[in-house]
């Protein structure tokens, strides 16, 4: 098979860098690139993309290889039906390596049409490094090499108005670009840099907040040769992504302007407050994901997928998404309940083998944030509780015992969390154990046992999952 470069596959000309990208890895290559591509294919947007590693090792060598070039498989469900694509990758320009050419890094800032910049650079990469220096080829930390980037944007441009960027980071932190920002005000005040510099950061540059949603196994290494085989070139930069594709930019209409995106066939929401679609994800999708894993497995599943489809487990997550996380959501009932049916056709994906032990992970951290909240608002809401969600609570409770049924349960967790569990699981009855745990304060932010009812709740869910299991337990509750 030819090699995948420009020459061989005949991809001519060579587009204007508009974004620079600090990241080359599978999740920006599936995201952000084809949505600029399509963009570009869409409304001609004529956009190319300039990739730096943000670490000393990374894959802008290989990107380089290929001339930027690489494959993008998504397969997935939509409205049922499963869908399968390919598209080649054509609009990186250049990647650069900052370890190894700090200069083509700078010259950068000197592109006469760049106006974005975007990152993923994992949640940890968006953090302030006190060592960092202005005179360092390069600074460590992200952050620190951005300020040295529009430094030099600014000195080259003389601090014209009309040179300051658009930047959008994709970290999945909240309040992602908040936070970039601030830190690149501590960089300017560490590195003791113009006032002239800060006000054109703060006048000129546009940070927004994000959130990007899109599952991206990456390189298919287990299937590679069934990838292979639909390509006439050798690639080495395969990505598959399912086909599910949201990402919500924080801004407003100057910036619709700057990106039309609701031109082209694409989910990109610009809105002037992201924080509702935060929560929708968090709430539903993440929820559902937080609150099936310590049932599920405890029932006997694996994966993700053999959960929403089983006879019992399946309606089980449906109901608790539809009937108790839903009414406790802000938003309008039927976008709410479109986003809730394309979250199932995603965990049905026939292409993504998501096993519930790989999501297991600080399940006690991750319930407080994803799936409490709604288990209150509903109570408050309703003046009742939830039942699906106390009796998952309940399973979250059992699964941190470490085994059940002679099996081993895939706990994976703080020691301390872990110790603590499993050292309260030595309590006489499961009233004590119900009544411990919810007054864990430093677990919930709140003693839990002032809930109306839920102790007593819990404590029978306990109860029944011990002596009947989760199904015939389940079904005792409904008649108790």
């Amino acid at each position: 098979m030819q090699e995948l470069n420009r020459n061989n596959i005949e991809v001519s000309g060579v587009l204007p860098i508009k974004i620079v990208q600090f990241g080359e890895g599978n999740f920006l290559r599936a995201f952000v690139e084809y949505a600029f591509q399509t963009l570009n294919n869409e409304v001609g947007f004529n956009a190319g993309i300039a990739v730096v590693q943000p670490i000393d090792n990374g894959m802008v060598s290989m990107l380089n290889d290929q001339d930027g070039l690489y494959t993008l498989f998504t397969k997935g469900l939509e409205n049922g039906v499963a869908v399968e694509k390919k598209e080649l990758i054509t609009n990186i320009v250049t990647g650069i390596n900052p370890y190894l050419n700090f200069n083509d890094f700078l010259n950068l800032a000197r592109e006469p049409e760049l106006e974005f910049v975007i990152s993923n650079t994992t949640e940890a990469g968006i953090s302030f490094v006190e060592t960092d220096e202005f005179n360092m080829a390069p600074p460590s930390s992200f952050p620190a090499k951005l300020t040295r980037l529009l430094f030099e944007r600014f000195t080259h441009f003389n601090g014209a108005s009309d040179r300051g960027l658009t930047i959008i980071p994709c970290e999945l932190i909240n309040y992602n670009s908040d936070t970039l920002k601030q830190i690149i005000l501590d960089y300017i005040s560490l590195w003791n840099l113009s006032k002239e510099f800060k006000y054109w950061i703060l006048d000129s540059c546009t940070f927004h907040n994000t959130l990007v949603d899109r599952i991206v196994p990456g390189y298919p290494r287990d299937q590679i040769e069934a990838y292979n085989k639909q390509l006439k070139y050798q690639d080495n930069l395969i990505v598959s992504a399912e086909t599910f594709f949201l990402w919500v930019i924080e801004g407003d209409e100057a910036l619709k302007k700057k990106l039309p995106f609701h031109k082209t066939s694409l989910d990109v929401k610009i809105v002037n407050a992201m924080q509702p679609f935060r929560t929708r994800k968090v709430r539903i999708l993440n929820g559902a994901h937080t609150a099936m894993v310590p049932f599920s497995l405890l029932y006997g599943n694996e994966t993700v997928k053999e959960t929403v489809e089983e006879d019992f487990t399946g309606p089980f997550i449906r109901s608790l998404v539809f009937d108790e996380v839903i009414p406790t959501l802000e938003m309008e009932k039927e976008e709410l309940n479109e986003f809730a049916n394309a979250v199932f056709d995603r965990f049905r994906n026939p292409f993504i083998k998501h096993q519930l032990a790989s999501i297991a992970l600080n399940s006690n951290s991750k319930f407080k944030v994803r799936v409490l909240p709604s288990l209150l608002m509903y109570h408050q809401i309703k003046g009742k509780l939830p039942t699906k969600m106390v009796f998952a609570f309940a399973c979250l409770i059992r699964f941190y015992k470490g085994n059940y049924n002679g099996n081993v349960m895939p706990v994976n967790d703080d020691n301390d969390v872990v110790s603590e569990m499993a050292l309260l699981w030595k309590l006489c009855s499961m009233n004590e154990i119900a009544t411990k745990v919810l007054g864990k304060t430093q677990y919930w932010g709140q003693d839990l046992n002032e809930i109306e009812g839920l102790t007593n709740a819990i404590t029978t869910s306990l109860e029944l999952i011990e002596e009947y299991g989760i199904e015939k337990g389940f079904l005792k509750l409904g008649q108790s």
